[in-house]
């Protein structure tokens, strides 16, 4: 029986991890939400980096103008199930120092 409970307590999600659900639900968004960016034809899908964690996205990487931020932004939060979406992504350029 304990054996049980302790089988049970490793599924359980916490504020750092995901449960075995919660894992697949953001592995679904994620491929989502990169379906979404690739289709879309203002963005260039290969530079953006996509991860979600409890229905959070985080998208990164580069483009190359700040309406392509916005767009990527817009794209991600227009999948269902998706509950934010976090911007790490970086304007490539001369003046960035980011980018290099």
């Amino acid at each position: 029986m304990s054996g049980l409970l302790i089988s049970l307590g490793a599924c359980a999600a916490s504020d750092t991890k995901e449960s075995t659900g919660q894992y697949v639900d953001n592995s679904v968004l994620t491929a989502k939400v990169k379906a979404a960016i690739f289709n879309d034809p203002t963005l260039n899908s290969s530079e953006i980096t996509v991860q979600t964690f409890k229905g959070e996205v985080q998208l990164s990487g580069f483009v190359s103008s700040i309406d392509q931020t916005n767009r990527a932004v817009d794209v991600a939060k227009g999948i269902p199930g998706v509950t934010s979406v976090k911007n790490d992504m970086r304007v490539k350029g001369s003046n960035n120092p980011f980018y290099k």
